[in-house]
């Protein structure tokens, strides 16, 4: 595992709320050198909130720029790579995710056992 993170969406929301985060997860975080949130979260969230899915505070974007989180935008070649992935997980912003842990060389933080199936390295949020 490398020091580099990015952080599943409902882990986001775990290490805002102080929920749900795992003692190893929450040191790995803190420990880290970089830790990126994607672009695709408040997308994703955002829209799980307005079908009443999820409820979090407004000031999202703020919030986890004031944790110490970068947001890491889509390229062109995360954008090429999640389509061609293997089709072990069908939600296109968990696929996004995972092109971006890949292309980025990113230790993904995430509880969602689904992402085992692909080549990319893990770090259990509930750990």
């Amino acid at each position: 595992m490398n020091d580099r993170l990015l952080l599943d969406s409902h882990v986001a929301l775990w290490v805002l709320d102080g929920d749900s985060l795992g003692e190893s997860a929450r040191r790995a975080i803190s420990d880290a050198s970089v830790v990126y949130v994607s672009v695709v979260t408040p997308w994703e969230l955002g829209i799980k909130r307005a079908l009443g899915k999820l409820d979090y505070p407004d000031g999202l974007i703020s919030a986890l720029a004031g944790a110490g989180f970068e947001m890491l935008s889509i390229t062109a070649e995360h954008a090429e790579l999640a389509p061609t992935l293997p089709l072990h997980h069908r939600d296109p912003f968990d696929r996004m995710l995972i092109a971006q842990a890949v292309v980025q060389r990113l230790t993904l933080v995430t509880a969602d056992g689904a992402f085992a199936s692909y080549d990319l390295t893990l770090l259990d949020a509930r750990h």
